[in-house]
Order: structure tokens, then C-alpha cells, then sequence
């Protein structure tokens, strides 16, 4: 998985517009590719300064002293704004542009109308879930700012100094959320002050904001790091932690108590139509629950069969069911340090590098780590996620291994976990997308979550092609990720759609995947909190190994899978139906 952090889905949306019936008269077509990039170089604009955080992910130092603005009359702002965007868009002639605008409006059409269904349905009035939010990211600064120069250290204390006022607005979004009845289940809210509490801190160098603050560069005089140790000690005394001890106070009192008992999206206000518009966004395809739910009863199916065959390859004296007791019980499948788990993924990781030549024609130049899932969230995150590296080339991308409670993190599932998260999964998907050209901006960023994650899951099966999954055993492990994909369309659209209880959810997963028990409850409290995103992995995935036997079967002896690979990831993410196109327009190419 993929972090999506809030603020930067919410920048790039803000970059379009709904595209709505195209009534006014179009401009002269020689006019309108350059109409069009005015457009994109406005909205760009607009989204960098609307939310300085991401502008300064994506290399845009202007506004690095700076926090977004988070406030109901925010977002109505932004949408008055995005309404003067849209007189522009529909004046500009679609069939006028070249090939290449036609798929940038396509892609900035498709963001619009999803962004602004998103606004319709009010959900920035729930601005956390149970594994993510501000109060998490905001955390983990120090890391995704660039800290050269001393200018660099008085933005970075100046929006420690901000936190304060940015934690009230974020406690306001969600108080006006219990007046509009968008609250989060409280089932999925159990345990979320942990992730507070840790940065209530007594004295400032315990916070892990200060770390910023143990080592400056060479070129700082003494004046000056002393200067902005004690500032940095000041702001966090005075704005972190009594930003995190007030919001606390809010989650307990205001809004713990307002949580909702039922855990279906299709609860809340409108909420059958919500779902079935995030079935839309998530997917990027016109499907409905239903089908969705029948898609993943058949995966299920044939999942479960090629699981069994690596059963009988095991040699092993027992049904399938019995089969996976043994992996979760057999101590000699998990590490018993955090070291020997990030030595293991490391291993793997490096193995893969050297096998990336042969699959891949493009590769990014922008490298990669691995690091702990830091303490205050690991007992309620997900087993492992990519955190992308910023466009200004400051730091690497990083993927994080969740280290606690070993006994759920099995050894056998690393390879899969690994080549998801990392190479050739999320990191080499979106490094060659930040490092794209000829392309604009929101392209290069656009977190379309059925392509990126569809890749990662398909990035799994990768390793079959290159040396990985030699034992039964590892293999299991990559079918029981598959697996585990395949049941989030069964019990996601179970539980926000068809009437499933979070039990039977976690029972449906616990007899299909050999997923530990810890890790399967963090999960569907994951699909109760984030409804439809878990949808995006197993639909992506089906769709691209759909293209590529499509493609397969059109050129025969001159399929390239490194050229294959060339035409998904060379736009960038794209809508399902854009890649489509994309793949087709090769294969006619090639023909």
C-alpha cells in the first residue's frame, strides 16, 4: 500500500474541475492546446498555494514557511474557484487538441468530476481515519522538508509554530462533522489516542519533531544552531504539544463519543449513492458494488485452487485450512528481532534490483530505503507502505516495515510485501512518474489509486518471471497477498453495501488468507474506516494482466515485455480506460 496522504490527494484534485456539459461556444482550434496549458498552469498555481505542504513535495520552495489553510469556508473558496476553471475548460474544444492534451484533459476530466463528487458528499468533514490524518503526518515533517540551509530551518520552525492553529482547524472540520452526522465508526477509533498522546511530551527533545534539531550541517555557526535549537525547543513547547494535548481533549470528549455504532458507509447521509461513487473513484471504472463483490467471490475461488496445488507441493499432510494453522503457528516462519525482519527485506529488495534490467526499459534515477514503521502507529497501521521521495530530489522514497508484533509479520510473505511496496512496485512507478517531462504538473503527481495500486499488486506477480517464489512456502506467501486483495472486494463491498458485520468480514478473511489474526482486524478496520479505497488494488491488477495477454496475443513473437512495461508506466497514472487506450494505440503501432 501506498501512503495517500490527504493533503496531497486533495492538491491535485484541486488542479481540476468538474467537466460538466461543454455548452459555450469553443475557441478557433489553433487556440486551444494553449488555452488548455494556461489552464493547467493556473490550477497549478492555485493548488501551490492553497497547500503549501504539497507544493513543497512536489519542489516548490515558495511557500516551505507555511501550512494549508483547513476550514468549511476553505473548501467553499475552492470551489468558487474551481467554478471560474471550469468557464475556462468548457470554452477550449476537445477534438481540436493534439493526441497528447486529449489524454491530459481526459485525465484532468476524470479528477474533476470524482473530486467534486467527493465535495458533494461532504467528506472533508472526516479528514482522519483510524491509521492516518494530520495529526500522523504532520509527525513526520522533520523528514519530508529539505533542512540545508538555515533559511530551511526557520520555515521548518515556522510551521512548527502553525501546528497549533492547523490542529483547531482540523478539530473544527470534524466538530461540524458531528453536526452533519460524518463521523467514523467507533469501532476503528479504538486505540486512536496513541497515535496523539505520543507527542505530548513533557520536556521538547523528546519529540520527535526536535530531531530535526540533533545534527545541522557544517556550514551553520554556532550562533546559529544554537539560535534555532532554541526556537525549535520554543515552538514545539508553545504549538506541538499543546496542539496534540487539545486535540486529544477534542477526540475524547467532543468526538469519541459522537462515533457512530454501525460501520457501513451506506449509513451515513446519502450513503448508498456515497458508496457507489467511491466504488467509481476507486476502481475508475462504471461498475457496481454488486459486481464488484461477484469479481472477488470468483477470484476467491480460483485463488483458493492455486493454493491448495502449493499445498500438495509442500508435501504437507493436511487440508488447506490446516495448512495455513501451520504456516501461522510454525515458529521457524517468523523473525524473532526487528533486525533479522528489515535484513530479510533488504535481501530480497537487492536481489530484485539486479533482476529490474531485464523487465524494464526506463528506470528512475531517484533511489530508495527502508525504514521501521515508527513506534506511535505501528500497532494500528498496515504491515508495510511506501512513502514516496519529494520531486526536488532531497531524499529518497522509502518503504516503511511495520516491526511490531513479529509473531504477525510471516518471513514467507516478504518477497510479495517487498516487490509491492518497493521494486518493481510503488517505488519504481511513481519515481518514474515524478520524473516524467513534456507532461503537466498535475500528471505527474496524479494519485489515481486503481493504477498505482493495480501495478503494485501486478509488480507481485513480477517476481514469478525473475527467480522469486522458489519455495512452496514463499509462493504460498504471494497467492495468500493475492488472495488477501481479492477478499477486500468480498468484504469491502460487503460491509459498506450489502449488510456484512465487521465479524463476518473478519471471519471471511481469516478462512481464506494466512493472514495473522492482528494483521486481518487492522485490515478490515482499515476497508470500515477508508470505504471503496481497498477496491482500487485487485481491479487495477485484473486490468493490466488483462493488457498485457491482450497484448501478448496481438504480437506474439515480438511482445517486449520491457517495451510493454514502457507504454503502462510512461504516462504516468492514468484512469483505467486511458491506459486501455494507451495499450491499444501500441499494439496498433506494432501490428
Amino acid at each position: 500500500m501506498m501512503t495517500c496522504r490527504s493533503n496531497v490527494l486533495r492538491s491535485v484534485c484541486a488542479l481540476v474541475v468538474a467537466v460538466g456539459s461543454l455548452m459555450s461556444a469553443p475557441l478557433p482550434a489553433q487556440d486551444a492546446a494553449a488555452q488548455l496549458q494556461k489552464l493547467f498552469d493556473d490550477s497549478w498555481q492555485f493548488a501551490m498555494r492553497e497547500d503549501p505542504l504539497f507544493a513543497t513535495h512536489t519542489g516548490d520552495a515558495r511557500y516551505n514557511d507555511l501550512l494549508p489553510s483547513e476550514s468549511a469556508a476553505d473548501e467553499l473558496r475552492r470551489t468558487e474557484k474551481a467554478r471560474e476553471f471550469l468557464k475556462r475548460l468548457k470554452a477550449i474544444d476537445r477534438a481540436a487538441l493534439p493526441p497528447g492534451d486529449q489524454v491530459n484533459y481526459d485525465v484532468f476530466g476524470w479528477l474533476a468530476e470524482s473530486n467534486i463528487a467527493e465535495s458533494e458528499f461532504q467528506t472533508y468533514l472526516m479528514p482522519i481515519t483510524n491509521r492516518s490524518g494530520f495529526h500522523v503526518q504532520f509527525a513526520e515533517l522533520y523528514r519530508d522538508v529539505p533542512l540545508r540551509t538555515v533559511k530551511d530551518y526557520e520555515n521548518y520552525i515556522a510551521r512548527l509554530r502553525g501546528f497549533k492553529k492547523y490542529a483547531e482547524q482540523h478539530a473544527a472540520l470534524l466538530r461540524e462533522g458531528i453536526k452533519q452526522k460524518m463521523v467514523l465508526p467507533a469501532v476503528v477509533l479504538v486505540g486512536i489516542e496513541e497515535s496523539v498522546e505520543a507527542h505530548i511530551v513533557d520536556d521538547p527533545e523528546k519529540s520527535v519533531l526536535y530531531k530535526a534539531f540533533a545534527d545541522f550541517p557544517d556550514t551553520f555557526s554556532k550562533e546559529d544552531c544554537q539560535r534555532l535549537r532554541d526556537e525549535g525547543k520554543k515552538a514545539i513547547a508553545e504549538s506541538i504539544v499543546p496542539g496534540y494535548r487539545e486535540f486529544l481533549a477534542f477526540l475524547t470528549k467532543e468526538y469519541l463519543p459522537a462515533a457512530r455504532d454501525d460501520i457501513s458507509a451506506s449509513t451515513l447521509p446519502r450513503g448508498r449513492e456515497f458508496y457507489r461513487h467511491r466504488v467509481r473513484r476507486f476502481t475508475t471504472l462504471d461498475i457496481s458494488p454488486e459486481e464488484v463483490h461477484e469479481i472477488g467471490m470468483r477470484e476467491v475461488k480460483r485463488i483458493r485452487a492455486e493454493m491448495d496445488e502449493v499445498r500438495k507441493k509442500a508435501k504437507f499432510d493436511g487440508d488447506l485450512d490446516a495448512f495455513v494453522e501451520h504456516l501461522r503457528n510454525d515458529q521457524r516462519f517468523y523473525a524473532t528481532t526487528p533486525e533479522q525482519l528489515m535484513e530479510r527485506t533488504a535481501l530480497v529488495l537487492k536481489k530484485m534490483d539486479g533482476e529490474l534490467p531485464g523487465l524494464f526499459k526506463t528506470l528512475p534515477r531517484t533511489p530508495y530505503g527502508i525504514r521501521p514503521v515508527p513506534d506511535y502507529i505501528a500497532r494500528k497501521t498496515t504491515t508495510a507502505y511506501y512513502s514516496p521521495a519529494p520531486a526536488d530530489g532531497t531524499r529518497a522514497g522509502f518503504y516503511y516495515v511495520n516491526t511490531y508484533d513479529l509473531k504477525s509479520r510471516p518471513l514467507y510473505e516478504i518477497e510479495a510485501l517487498s516487490l509491492h511496496e518497493a521494486v518493481p512496485g510503488h517505488h519504481l512507478q511513481i519515481a518514474i512518474q515524478q520524473e516524467l517531462t513534456g507532461m503537466p504538473n498535475f500528471r505527474r503527481f496524479a494519485p489515481i489509486t486503481a493504477y498505482v495500486e493495480g501495478w503494485g499488486l501486478y509488480s507481485e506477480r513480477l517476481g514469478l518471471e525473475c527467480g522469486f517464489y522458489q519455495d512452496p512456502y514463499s509462493d504460498f506467501g504471494r497467492l495468500s497477498y493475492e488472495m488477501w486483495r481479492a477478499c477486500r472486494l468480498v468484504v469491502d463491498t460487503g460491509m459498506h453495501y450489502l449488510g456484512w458485520s465487521r465479524e463476518r468480514a473478519i471471519e471471511f478473511m481469516g478462512e481464506n488468507t494466512a493472514l495473522a489474526r492482528h494483521n486481518i482486524v487492522t485490515e478490515v478496520d482499515r476497508y470500515i474506516s477508508w470505504p471503496g479505497q481497498a477496491l482500487a488494488y485487485k481491479m487495477g491488477e485484473l486490468k493490466i494482466r488483462q493488457l498485457r495477454a491482450k497484448t501478448e496475443e496481438a504480437l506474439g513473437e515480438r511482445f517486449d515485455v520491457r517495451e510493454f512495461h514502457d507504454v503502462v508506466l510512461s504516462s504516468g497514472a492514468v484512469p483505467l480506460a486511458v491506459l486501455e487506450a494507451n495499450v491499444e494505440a501500441y499494439i496498433r503501432h506494432k501490428s
